[in-house]
């Protein structure tokens, strides 16, 4: 049965409680869940989709701010009492999450303080890990940036086949479409990944660690330290 790591750090009483509130929902790639500065009408958990945050960006179609799985949540603004968001929510793995309406979300924060002390915890992660891709992105190449990408995907999909175009994976990564296609073609000629047709298969797990820049681990381990 699929779960939500974040929410296992919750007891079974508060667990069930939340559930209740809760639909499981099936997404597929594409599904807009949020729009930039429209009102949030729900908030997600995911349990087998991946849902990624693009950031529309003048002169480029969207940078991805960050990229949630099963080991979080859709929810930052609502915790903090806001009721827009100036990122769009777009699904970019197909899966099932837990959705729970902005209005239940928020009667739940108000009547569970382990909820609510957990998620607080939570905001703390995202923050020091859009700090860390924002460090990534200023110093580091893009053949390391696209390893921890994958990496990254590899992690919240549970398998190692994605089907990623060169126009997408530069529109991720906020680089030029060229980068993306020089770097994934060293991924590849390392038999690291193969690459064919917008079609990537991760060959070798652990090598592609060593190839990644060291904000993969501490991205994770910002994550384990505090919510692990």
């Amino acid at each position: 049965m699929q779960s939500n790591r974040l929410l296992a750090n919750l007891s079974r009483k508060n667990q069930r409680q939340l559930l209740a509130a809760c639909d499981e929902v099936e997404l597929g790639i594409g599904d807009v869940l949020w729009e930039p500065r429209n009102r949030i009408s729900h908030v997600y958990f995911p349990l087998g989709c991946f849902i990624s945050k693009l950031l529309p960006v003048k002169s480029r179609q969207d940078l991805e701010l960050a990229l949630v799985g099963n080991e979080g949540m859709l929810g930052i603004p609502p915790i903090l009492g806001v009721n827009s968001s100036m990122y769009q929510a777009m699904v970019q793995g197909s899966g099932s999450a837990l959705r729970m309406s902005a209005a239940s979300f928020r009667r739940e924060l108000d009547r569970a303080p382990a909820l609510r002390k957990l998620l607080h915890r939570y905001i703390y992660v995202v923050h020091m890990q859009l700090a860390l891709t924002a460090a990534c992105s200023n110093f580091h190449s893009v053949d390391l940036r696209l390893a921890r990408w994958l990496l990254m995907t590899h992690d919240r999909a549970g398998f190692g086949n994605f089907h990623l175009t060169h126009k997408f994976l530069a529109q991720m990564l906020g680089v030029r479409r060229v980068g993306i296609t020089n770097a994934a073609g060293a991924l590849q000629r390392r038999k690291l990944v193969r690459y064919t047709r917008g079609n990537i298969t991760v060959l070798n797990r652990a090598a592609l660690e060593r190839a990644s820049c060291t904000c993969y681990q501490a991205s994770k381990d910002a994550y384990e330290n505090v919510l692990g």
